[in-house]
């Protein structure tokens, strides 16, 4: 009998749900870096074998929205709670459990398989992860509990073994052969807003989306176009920096990125354009596919 379910990743932000998801899935495939709200988007990343396949998703951290973009966030978190065959909450040793009860009290409602992940094991001792677990239990009563390290890859391989236990018996959902959902033009605007978060500070990388314009692909090569739009002019000038030394340290770390992507040389143009409503504007953000939940 062939074996199939979603498992849908939940949590607050920079709780390392991100690393999990690439860990699991065997490709870096969502945004993993030390900044919070990196992940804008639902992504998901299909593991398949000859007996099952499991569609793993990363979700937007669970956070109380400030803007529509970050309604658009929420929203495809609380999604992932109506298609899950499985849950995996993901917290770590630092957050504190009762951060965003309204969302664990939909959490605790689920009649689906829970498994409670607290991540970054690896930065605290064993007495505090034991309280952290007892704390967690009081919360989510039902909820099975597994401290892990994603970042190490520690408890990942007896967790994929826990996720196998519990998919249900069901066909393939994707064909074997598809390892995402997402189109390629979706993985160059992701690699390069992940340099953007990497090397830009404070308030820029949240009020920073890419665009591809352009994506020509050619048996050894890609000819792509990118437009970085932001919200004010004076942001338009911290990402091209002096001289345009800081988009093209950008761009070249991009094209680099892209090409171990892609397996291909890359021909990457990039342009900055400045778009003050992009964040609160639901036409904008549909353009940008946020809310295709």
């Amino acid at each position: 009998m062939h074996k199939a379910g979603f498992v849908n990743i939940v949590g607050n932000p920079n709780v390392g749900k991100s690393t999990l998801m690439n860990q699991l899935v065997g490709e870096r495939i969502s945004i993993a870096t030390f900044k919070a709200q990196t992940t804008r988007h639902r992504i998901m990343g299909i593991v398949n074998t000859e007996e099952m396949q499991i569609v793993f998703s990363d979700t937007p951290g669970v956070l109380k929205p400030n803007y529509k973009l970050q309604e658009s966030m929420l929203a495809f978190s609380e999604s992932a709670l109506a298609d899950a065959d499985i849950l995996l909450y993901v917290t770590d040793v630092i957050e504190q459990p009762e951060k965003n009860k309204d969302f664990l009290d939909k959490v605790q409602k689920l009649d689906i398989p829970v498994l409670l992940l607290i991540n970054k094991i690896d930065q605290s001792d064993q007495a505090t992860v034991g309280k952290l677990v007892d704390r967690w239990h009081e919360l989510l009563p039902k909820a099975e509990i597994l401290p892990i390290s994603a970042k190490n890859k520690f408890g990942t391989e007896l967790l994929l073994r826990r996720i196998k236990d519990l998919l249900p018996d069901s066909p393939p959902y994707f064909g074997k052969d598809q390892w995402t959902d997402k189109p390629a033009r979706f993985f160059v605007s992701e690699i390069v807003r992940e340099k953007i978060l990497l090397y830009y500070d404070k308030e820029i990388p949240y009020s920073v989306e890419v665009r591809v314009e352009k994506f020509q692909e050619k048996p050894n090569s890609i000819h792509i176009c990118i437009v970085i739009y932001v919200e004010r002019e004076s942001q338009k000038g911290i990402i091209i920096g002096h001289q345009g030394y800081a988009l093209k340290k950008v761009s070249t770390e991009s094209r680099r990125a892209l090409e171990r992507f892609f397996n291909k040389s890359i021909f990457l143009e990039t342009f900055v354009k400045v778009d003050k409503d992009w964040r609160s504007s639901a036409k904008e953000l549909d353009s940008f596919g946020y809310n295709q939940v």
